[in-house]
């Protein structure tokens, strides 16, 4: 999902800066072929125990990791269009379905658990308000009015899942092992800010690229805090809100000059820093450690 963000945001810079398209394409080429491999990977396991699904969303990997695969189908949409708008519609579409069933099995799975597990965590980000990277393909698609009715749809979801997680970081600490998912907060102020810019919303989408940068900076100042207990395949969670929050950026202010700049500066730092985490979790999952440290079920 960090890896597509990446890829995106590329072509955003391409168009700010005037660099060669070949360079977001070439990414977003890779990125789908590694993300088609990991389907069809994970398809076998469901194919050979359907089970396996029921188990992962019992657990907040397994529900992070099932939202970023629909949500990464999305992204893939994103990316097909400008090849092909039927392809492209017809996975937009599936995805987007396919996130919706997602998100009522997760839900039933939260209620249906203990009472320690019914807490609300950034990863709710992914799975309620994740619908608003529907729009990313829809605009492309010239769906202005679906696109319009998602934004409006999922600020209030986002806003009660900020209210509540600011709530909650305030009266307990996060263990340390879960809080690089904090980082997920800064995506749903970025895709909004994005969205809105977009769809000609200036106001809105600036005061959501505001938003995104308060959280961009608390983020950087407890840098240290988040990554205290060390890498884990939990550090997925800093490279789609930091891939997010570039586009936006380049999106929202890219025809000023210190805003471009700004933009630029955090694709540098995304670029930088995506790529890294992702290797180490692909090797991760190449070793065969990557399903015992997130409790993934197994076929």
């Amino acid at each position: 999902m960090g890896l597509f963000g990446l890829g995106l945001a590329w072509r955003e810079g391409a168009i700010a800066f005037g660099l060669p398209a070949g360079v977001a394409e070439a990414i977003l080429g890779a990125v789908t072929l590694v993300f088609l491999f990991a389907l069809v990977a994970y398809l076998a396991k469901v194919a050979r125990r359907p089970g396996v699904v029921a188990e992962d969303l019992r657990v907040l990997p397994g529900r992070a990791g099932l939202a970023a695969m629909s949500l990464s189908l999305m992204l893939l949409a994103a990316t097909l269009v400008p090849y092909s708008a039927t392809v492209g519609a017809v996975v937009a579409i599936g995805a987007f379905v396919l996130h919706l069933v997602l998100a009522m099995l997760a839900l039933r799975a939260i209620l249906s658990g203990p009472p320690e597990a019914r807490i609300v965590t950034p990863v709710w980000n992914l799975l309620f308000v994740g619908f608003i990277i529907g729009p990313l393909p829809g605009l492309q698609l010239g769906l202005t009015g679906v696109s319009t009715v998602i934004l409006y749809a999922m600020i209030p979801v986002a806003v009660s899942v900020w209210a509540v997680s600011l709530w909650q970081l305030a009266t307990r600490i996060p263990p340390a092992p879960l809080r690089p998912l904090l980082a997920i907060h800064l995506a749903p102020a970025s895709l909004f800010a994005t969205v809105a810019g977009r769809l000609g919303m200036e106001g809105l989408a600036l005061a959501f690229v505001v938003l995104g940068g308060l959280i961009f900076l608390a983020l950087i100042g407890a840098a240290r805090w988040l990554t205290e207990a060390g890498f884990s395949p939990l550090w997925g969670a800093f490279t789609f809100p930091l891939a997010a929050y570039a586009t936006a950026l380049l999106v929202t202010v890219g025809n000023m000059d210190g805003g471009r700049i700004v933009g630029g500066l955090v694709l540098i730092a995304a670029t930088l820093i995506v790529p890294p985490i992702a290797v180490k979790v692909m090797q991760a999952w190449a070793k065969g450690g990557l399903a015992a440290k997130t409790n993934a079920a197994q076929a």
